[in-house]
């Protein structure tokens, strides 16, 4: 069993769900979305998300991700939260090595995100696992604030690659 200092990290399962809404709600940062959205992706996209586990098997922090249907080689992080009392201890990072290895199989060889200006723990979190990996990492506008009906901050997409054919955490 996974110890609070060597989190498990492996593919989620529709059971953890309840848990990850949570830890994104309690984030304060991530858009939050519907406690149906997280089962559902966990059903549909667990192969291409993560979960860390803690003590007694609990979620302590998640990335969640796609393949790009236009781009089936380009693997979308859409979220990515770590538990509070977890932060600090490179867990996001090591979440997101684990995905870059299992997906690699399948011919994925570029990673992408979108980050919002001035969200300096995604852009370190990015800039090092290009950093990390070898890869480049190119940025540019993706979304302005005027297409958002609800005040969003704009968003920057950030494409990391390519990765190595075997990338090792």
């Amino acid at each position: 069993m996974a110890t609070q200092t060597e989190p498990l990290i492996e593919a989620p399962g529709v059971e953890d769900g309840a848990a990850v809404w949570r830890i994104a709600r309690d984030s304060r940062v991530l858009d939050l979305n519907s406690s149906y959205s997280y089962l559902l992706w966990f059903r549909d996209f667990a192969a291409t998300s993560v979960v860390a586990r803690g003590e007694h098997g609990r979620p302590v922090g998640f990335v969640t991700g796609y393949l790009r249907p236009e781009r089936p080689g380009t693997l979308v992080v859409w979220q990515v939260a770590v538990d509070e009392e977890h932060r600090g201890r490179g867990l996001a990072g090591a979440m997101l090595d684990h995905l870059a290895v299992r997906p690699a199989p399948r011919g994925v060889r570029y990673l992408e995100a979108t980050v919002a200006p001035g969200n300096t723990a995604s852009d370190r979190l990015f800039t090092v696992f290009a950093r990390r990996h070898g890869a480049a990492l190119e940025r540019e506008a993706l979304f302005g604030a005027e297409l958002f009906p609800d005040g969003h901050d704009p968003e920057v997409l950030y494409r990391i690659g390519p990765l190595p054919r075997a990338v090792r955490p």
